[in-house]
């Protein structure tokens, strides 16, 4: 468990709920057998029991709800990634003219205009299979320097699906 992953307000619910499980589970197996030999005894036994379940069920929800962090929203924490419309068909790859492409994070919106399945590989990463009319995204961090952009559907890549695109 990643106790250092929470905040102190959860931390402190765990420990303080956690504290009062262990200081049952040690006193009624250390001090009150001393105290009353016969502990929890005949009439104390069905209390004993209820209090042992209620703290067990407390423990149970205090790790459910003192144990889960909320998330950091993904739009705070990274920029926006940037839109680029790319249509492809029987042989080509149309994008955009990309004359100033800054280095950053970019979303590719993969039209596929023609009559058989295409994907796009952008760099290292590619879209899955995309049927004819359907469209794909793929977001891709482009890095200074030129980047590769193919269709590897066998053979497409010789026939024209072939490009680059250079990021300043």
């Amino acid at each position: 468990m990643l106790v250092a992953a929470l905040s102190t307000g959860h931390m402190i619910g765990l420990a303080v709920t956690g504290a009062v499980f262990i200081a049952f589970a040690l006193a009624s197996s250390f001090l009150a057998p001393r105290r009353w030999p016969d502990f929890p005894g005949k009439n104390g036994l069905s209390v004993f029991i209820i209090v042992s379940i209620v703290l067990f069920l407390a423990m149970l929800t205090a790790v459910e709800v003192f144990g889960v962090e909320s998330e950091p929203k993904a739009e705070a924490a990274a920029p926006a990634a940037k839109t680029i419309d790319v249509t492809e068909s029987e042989f080509k790859i149309a994008l955009p003219s990309l004359t100033s492409l800054a280095a950053g994070t970019y979303t590719f919106v993969v039209k596929n205009a023609g009559q058989v399945a295409h994907n796009l590989v952008v760099g290292t990463k590619s879209t899955p299979l995309i049927q004819p009319g359907g469209t794909a995204k793929l977001t891709v961090a482009l890095a200074p320097g030129t980047t590769p952009v193919f269709c590897s559907v066998d053979g497409h890549r010789k026939l024209g699906m072939n490009t680059k695109i250079t990021v300043a």
